[in-house]
């Protein structure tokens, strides 16, 4: 998936256009076919907004620090993909931790996909739809324009629809 990034910033007191393109650091997975993720940009306390270099390349690990934030749009193809007679669990957990080492390593065996992480999370539905399932009871159906604020509890993404559903995300560390 190729996102559009625009990044402003202001030179000589003026705002300017800083860039504007695709997203430099996006991924279409390999062994999970449908599954995308663009990292868009990222925040530490220190930053100067003014002039600063391309936040998105400086970015090591997708989980951030307290105070720091980390932008991501993501696309979660339909669950069916992980069901499918060629789809290689092993392949798709290496490239996982590949691409988004810290994040993967929180995923919980054998519980496909349910994590925590130290963040708030601002989700955005962007396109599709998808269940926020939080380990008991009934998973919560979203849809586009839906919204959530994700605090810092165990929870997982599940695609039970037949189409993509792509997601912004802002994580905040805590």
């Amino acid at each position: 998936m190729r996102v559009r990034r625009v990044v402003v910033t202001e030179h000589e007191g003026k705002p300017v256009v800083a860039s504007d393109g695709e997203s430099i650091r996006s991924h279409d997975f390999i062994h999970i076919p449908g599954m995308s993720e663009s990292l868009l940009w990222s925040t530490r306390p220190d930053d100067s907004l003014v002039d600063s270099p391309d936040q998105a390349l400086r970015v090591r690990k997708r989980l951030p620090e307290r105070g720091e934030t980390v932008f991501v749009v993501v696309t979660f193809p339909p669950d069916e993909t992980f069901h499918s007679a060629d789809f290689n669990a092993a392949l798709a957990a290496s490239e996982q931790r590949l691409v988004t080492p810290d994040l993967a390593d929180l995923f919980e065996p054998g519980d496909s996909g349910m994590h925590v992480t130290p963040t708030v999370d601002y989700v955005v539905i962007l396109d599709g739809e998808i269940w926020l399932d939080l380990g008991h009871g009934e998973p919560v159906h979203l849809h586009a324009g839906d919204t959530v604020v994700q605090n810092a509890t165990r929870h997982g993404w599940r695609n039970l629809g037949t189409k993509p559903a792509t997601l912004a995300v802002v994580m905040v560390g805590t």
